[in-house]
């Protein structure tokens, strides 16, 4: 019998492995896996070879802690060291590649201060950074 995943998931796999390809870079890896005609399946043993090679050619690796710190203060030229709820919002829904409504949820529910209803970016960026050794 042949084991299938849900395609839905292979984000979820994939960032599990410690990959974090943009949501560009993983509908092109479902396409490669996927069916002929797509079932909203893909069979294990298709998605395993692929997944290998992406490990082996360390594909996809987090973006470092230093360059992700640059951006947020690019994003905050007053240098306070935290940006609001609505700034956040307005930045990753309408520049660069926008969030999807559940991405922005997610990264909310984890990156906002409720106290100040902000983000502490050097906090926040510390708690998703993924060490590698």
């Amino acid at each position: 019998m042949s084991q299938i995943i849900q395609w839905i998931e292979i984000g979820t796999i994939i960032r599990s492995l410690g990959c974090c390809p943009s949501e560009g870079e993983l509908h092109d890896l479902i396409a490669e896996v996927e069916e002929e005609e797509p079932t909203g399946y893909i069979r294990f043993e298709k998605f395993l070879p692929v997944m290998t090679e992406v490990l082996l050619e360390r594909r996809y690796r987090p973006i470092p802690e230093d360059i992700l710190l640059r951006a947020f203060e690019v994003l905050d030229p007053a240098k306070h060291g935290f940006l609001s709820k609505e700034e956040l919002i307005k930045y990753m829904t309408e520049e660069g590649e926008p969030f999807s409504q559940e991405e922005m949820e997610e990264m909310l529910s984890a990156a906002i201060d409720p106290e100040s209803n902000s983000v502490h970016y050097k906090d926040y960026i510390t708690m998703m950074v993924i060490d590698e050794n």
